[in-house]
């Protein structure tokens, strides 16, 4: 478990690592975290849908997973196995459950992201347990793809913080682009709210296009926070 508070957090971030003598974070058998990261990898390179990265389409769900785990690092570079193993499986195989498949209302779009969760969370059990990890470790992952304990528990913190980054640096504009300022301003509003100081910090760093950083001003200055 990522044994961070909230102060140790911000320590991490303005000094640096916190790990072992090997500079790595620890792991309980190297060889199969790399197995259960293949596995994730392999799956989600499956995803039809492509994201242009640096002119190269790539597989969706594959790079949202290298994103999270980018911030997950980033934010806790220390953090613990079953977080770093959440931030490569938490949108597993999204693409398999569309949401044309749901009733295109408020209450069909709620029911859609708690099937998501389940099923994120069960497609991950499944790779867990085939390399081997202990039904102790499979439980965290899977709560943690669940989002149950958040955020009382601090890995369900950092990983909330990590995807709301992943939000607003490579979804937010695109978003924008096609919501109305009210239904923008109110997600960022919702997101804000979820995050960390550590992680609004983070996010204020970011560099935002002209629409997008006014979004966020005005969301800001609703909430008092600006």
């Amino acid at each position: 478990m990522c044994e961070n508070s909230l102060s140790q957090y911000w320590l991490t971030l303005t000094f640096g690592p916190m790990t072992g003598a090997s500079g790595q974070p620890r792991l309980s058998d190297t060889s199969r975290f790399e197995a259960a990261i293949r596995r994730f990898d392999a799956v989600n390179s499956l995803d039809p849908n492509f994201e242009i990265v640096e002119r190269v389409a790539r597989p969706r769900e594959l790079v949202y997973a290298e994103r999270l785990r980018h911030w997950v690092l980033k934010l806790c570079p220390d953090a613990s196995e079953e977080l770093r193993l959440a931030a490569r499986c938490q949108h597993i195989c999204r693409w398999m459950v569309a949401r044309s498949s749901y009733p295109m209302t408020r209450p069909g779009y709620l029911r859609w992201r708690e099937d998501l969760k389940k099923f994120h969370a069960e497609k991950a059990g499944e790779i867990l347990r085939a390399v081997g990890y202990p039904e102790e470790t499979v439980a965290k992952v899977q709560t943690l793809n669940l989002k149950k304990n958040f955020p009382q528990d601090p890995d369900s913190r950092v990983l909330e913080d990590a995807l709301c980054l992943v939000f607003l640096e490579f979804q937010f504009a695109e978003l924008a682009a096609k919501t109305t300022d009210d239904k923008m301003i109110n997600a960022l509003q919702k997101s804000w709210k979820k995050m960390s100081p550590v992680a609004r910090e983070q996010a204020m760093k970011l560099n935002f296009g002209p629409k997008a950083k006014s979004l966020l001003e005005r969301a800001l200055a609703k909430t008092g926070d600006r």
